[in-house]
């Protein structure tokens, strides 16, 4: 019951939350057929930014309001202490960000783009603020609102990326006359990037003027302290994470090779690293759902094998998406303009290291449920090094090819890392054999696809389909739980449909 009750929340939170993220997905060829891979290099070396600052201003505290809520069940001065707190940090913040964002310009090398850090600024503040009230509606269940508020501010920023990117300028093209020309500057270029998510993000702010009414005039210090106790040890490992994630296009510009291309090369692994998604829609709405469900699972006598089936059907659901995206990689480029299509060889790449920051994140339940949370900072920052190390050593050599394997080889000697510790202090029956087995499997079956010549597109197609045929048909086989889990899903479905 309590697998069945984990897929159909991350059906709920993920369902509406993957389809307008896939939306979102869908300004990568927007940005890529519109802009010169230099110019799109701007636009991922500033959200490389943008992720790591989100996690230090947000410093673990969402993790540590789920930890915290479960360990004092209904003081909701956890909810009003939590906010409080991230609402002072996020001031300071803002005021500094506005007080230098000329000179924090210059020196990231865009001395012209002072507007520009400012923008981001706001973003970030507001993004910050609506974390815990986010967190909120996961705690209380609240999955549909959770998901229709996130779908609300993508398809804010899609409208108006399409307003700025396509329309204004084909409008004014036809029409020079037109009022547009009052709020449309052709020179802006990426820069109504930046402005459609500034709205986006200001726009969810205020959607979620529900929550802040829940919010009382309430902090308790004592209360503040044992939550930072907790938390900031996440922070650092949430911080080591970052590095994991994005340091490599923060790196890419200053070590690239050729100086001259550094920026046409952040921008090409910057959309293949978007290609992806699918693999990182997947982990994150199994993320909201199991993060809850992991600190609720904690006390039953059962929960470590609830967490080894929960890892090993993850698994599975993740093989399957690789396999996918590798098998069918010909037409998933496509997806990006025709000067981006060189760095298709990193996707299957980076699509594992995604896959293996998933099982990472099934791994790391371990420490949060026994509070020792110091043990995961000291893991992340062991891929911290691995990370910056690799990088260092790989992307002189390699370009973006050395970022995409230092990605791997972090997120796998992570999981390698946790796992080992883990089943020291706290032991989990993982199936790791029929995982590997899996895993391999997937692995096969898509490089069998590179390696071999079908002389058509149709050919590789149709192996593509017969792979994945394969591919699902061991699993039903060996796993006859799914099944089941399938059809359980399916009824709840049905049953919502029928009373809507």
């Amino acid at each position: 019951m309590q697998l069945k009750s984990l897929a159909k929340q991350t059906v709920i939170y993920g369902l509406p939350s993957i389809v307008g993220r896939f939306l979102n997905f869908l300004l990568v060829p927007l940005y890529t057929y519109n802009f010169a891979p230099d110019q799109y290099g701007i636009v991922t070396e500033l959200y490389a930014y943008v992720a790591f600052l989100l996690v230090l201003l947000t410093y673990g505290m969402e993790t540590t309001f789920f930890r915290f809520m479960q360990k004092y069940k209904e003081d909701r001065s956890v909810y009003s202490t939590s906010v409080w707190s991230i609402a002072a940090t996020t001031a300071v913040f803002l005021s500094l960000v506005v007080a230098f964002h000329k000179s924090i310009g210059v020196r990231m090398g865009y001395p012209d783009a002072g507007l520009y850090i400012i923008w981001f600024g706001i973003i970030l503040s507001a993004d910050v603020l609506s974390a815990i009230p986010f967190c909120l509606l996961r705690e209380q269940n609240k999955a549909m609102r959770f998901a229709v508020l996130k779908s609300l501010n993508i398809a804010v920023n899609i409208f108006l990326n399409l307003f700025f990117i396509l329309y204004c300028p084909a409008r004014l093209a036809a029409n020079p006359d037109t009022w547009l020309h009052c709020i449309y500057n052709p020179d802006m270029g990426v820069g109504y990037i930046f402005i459609s998510n500034l709205i986006a993000s200001l726009f969810t702010f205020v959607c979620l003027i529900p929550e802040w009414r829940q919010l009382r005039f309430t902090f308790k210090p004592a209360l503040w302290k044992e939550m930072m106790i907790y938390t900031l040890p996440v922070m650092v490992w949430g911080m080591a994470g970052i590095i994991n994630g994005t340091f490599d296009r923060v790196l890419l510009k200053y070590l690239n090779p050729d100086p001259a291309t550094a920026m046409s090369q952040l921008g090409i692994y910057g959309a293949c690293y978007k290609l992806s998604i699918i693999m990182t829609l997947f982990v994150q709405a199994f993320r909201f759902a199991a993060e809850p469900f992991f600190f609720k699972q904690m006390d039953s006598e059962n929960a470590p094998a609830t967490y080894a089936k929960v890892m090993k059907f993850f698994v599975i659901t993740c093989a399957f998406i690789y396999l996918t995206c590798v098998l069918f990689l010909d037409q998933i480029m496509y997806f990006v303009g025709a000067g981006y299509r060189e760095g298709a060889d990193v996707v299957p790449v980076l699509l594992m290291a995604n896959l293996f920051l998933g099982v990472f994140f099934n791994l790391s339940v371990w420490y949060k449920v026994s509070d020792k949370t110091r043990i995961g900072m000291y893991i992340s920052l062991i891929g911290a090094a691995i990370t910056i190390g690799m990088n260092f050593l790989l992307i002189p050599v390699f370009g973006y090819h050395g970022a995409a394997w230092t990605a791997f080889t972090c997120y796998f000697c992570l999981s390698l890392v946790s796992y080992i510790w883990g089943q020291k202090c706290y032991p989990v029956p993982y199936p790791v054999k029929r995982i590997s087995v899996y895993l391999a499997l997937a692995v096969g079956i898509g490089l069998a696809g590179k390696w071999i010549d079908f002389g058509t597109a149709w050919h590789k197609a149709l192996y593509g389909l017969a792979g994945l045929m394969l591919f699902s048909a061991i699993i039903f086989k060996t796993e006859p739980e799914i099944p089941f889990l399938l059809k359980g899903m399916g009824s709840h479905w049905k049953n919502r449909f029928k009373k809507h």
